[in-house]
């Protein structure tokens, strides 16, 4: 038999963290003993437990304790004195064993005190500067020889995100997938996030994939640049070259979207916005010199939005913005969502798993997709904080412009 105790603080049980750490030990083969439980009286009180873990081996139990630090769990003898740091061998390259982070709230104990890791971000590891104490997540192609970097778990506390009070349909909703929620409730409660996001001051990104132009979606996204409900736009090299497609020829991928027919010859359409789009040397280009003069990206340039293209091995031209180094594009990305406090990603697998991939928990995300598939990938991926609404782009966005309204 294998064991430990792990300990529980917080509000565990209002936020039904104490219940979802008992299902895993059970479903991964576990059993638990509750040796102590101290409940809050007052919704504002903090609440504490202390849970005995038993397997059958410690491969199991190794399990266990990885995925309850999750909801922060934190073992008794993992948690008793400092972090164990090691130096990187070369440039780009981890110690062996080196702790790979969540995406939430992480803490480390140095020195006998608890230590905030800055930068917060999955599939990282940590950086620690001694003799400025300081902490921080870094992805592997940054991290450089000799840095010291936490090894293993002990030391490492992790926090999970706690549901607030009062409770918001965004809250209850945002752990699951399903195709039968009740929309329009979940797409109002989507809006006053936004709108509370703007009047905090903070910003809104977008990640959309070019399905939002097939699907003439691209009015309403306009619709909302324009009222300010957009900061910063991710997307690929198709989902610009298709908006500037429609935009020049009222086509996307050669299809007529006010007819839905088909254009002769319609196929080239793409091509030939390309090919204007770099002759004009860029987006922005392309609109001071009046090429351009309609979409999503002129309305991003008329209104001075920050977007960030990141290319593909199957893009076409490609268009003159579109960054083709990936951890170029990466490393750009990372730093534009730091400043972000709701993400909107829509008609997009790659790029919202690449987003999420990013994103601390704390940021409240929205994924929008009729693929449930898509939808349920951001979550298995390790995204806590996203919510995944299962629909068509057009009628969401319509009707998220009509609540902004």
């Amino acid at each position: 038999m294998a064991s430990s105790i792990v300990e529980l603080s917080g509000h565990i049980i209002d936020s039904l963290i104490l219940p979802k750490v008992l299902d895993l030990i059970v479903n991964l083969g576990g059993d638990f003993e509750i040796l102590q439980v101290q409940v809050g009286h007052r919704r504002t009180d903090r609440s504490y437990a202390q849970i005995l873990i038993e397997t059958k081996s410690s491969d199991v139990l190794d399990q266990i304790l990885a995925r309850v630090r999750e909801h922060g769990a934190l073992s008794l003898d993992e948690g008793e004195g400092s972090v164990r740091l090691e130096s990187a061998p070369q440039d780009g390259v981890f110690p062996e064993g080196f702790y790979a982070t969540t995406n939430l709230a992480t803490l480390i104990r140095l020195e006998e005190k608890w230590l905030e890791v800055q930068l917060p971000e999955m599939d990282c590891g940590i950086r620690v500067d001694v003799s400025r104490k300081r902490a921080e997540s870094v992805p592997l192609h940054k991290v450089k020889k000799g840095d010291l970097t936490v090894v293993g778990h002990r030391g490492v506390k992790v926090l999970p995100v706690e549901r607030q009070v009062p409770h918001e349909v965004f809250e209850f909703m945002s752990s699951s997938v399903s195709t039968e929620r009740p929309k329009g409730l979940l797409i109002r409660e989507i809006a006053e996030s936004m709108k509370k996001v703007r009047r905090d001051g903070g910003k809104i990104l977008v990640v959309a994939g070019p399905g939002l132009i097939h699907t003439g979606a691209s009015q309403h996204l306009v619709e909302m640049i324009e009222r300010g409900y957009v900061q910063v736009l991710f997307g690929g090299n198709g989902l610009a070259v298709h908006d500037i497609e429609t935009a020049l020829y009222g086509t996307s991928l050669g299809v007529y979207l006010d007819k839905k027919l088909r254009a002769t010859e319609g196929h080239e359409h793409h091509l030939w916005a390309i090919n204007k789009i770099r002759r004009a040397g860029g987006i922005k280009q392309a609109v001071e010199q009046g090429l351009l003069t309609r979409g999503v990206f002129y309305t991003c340039v008329k209104n001075g939005i920050d977007f960030l293209l990141a290319g593909s091995i199957r893009d076409d031209g490609p268009l003159p913005d579109v960054i083709t180094d990936v951890l170029k594009a990466q490393d750009l990305m990372r730093e534009k969502v730091r400043t972000v406090s709701f993400v909107l990603m829509m008609a997009t697998t790659l790029h919202a798993i690449a987003t999420g991939n990013l994103l601390p928990a704390s940021v409240k995300s929205v994924i929008v997709d009729i693929n449930p598939s898509v939808v349920t990938k951001l979550a298995d991926r390790g995204t806590f904080q996203a919510m995944g609404l299962v629909t068509d782009v057009e009628p969401f966005l319509r009707e998220l412009c009509r609540y902004l309204a």
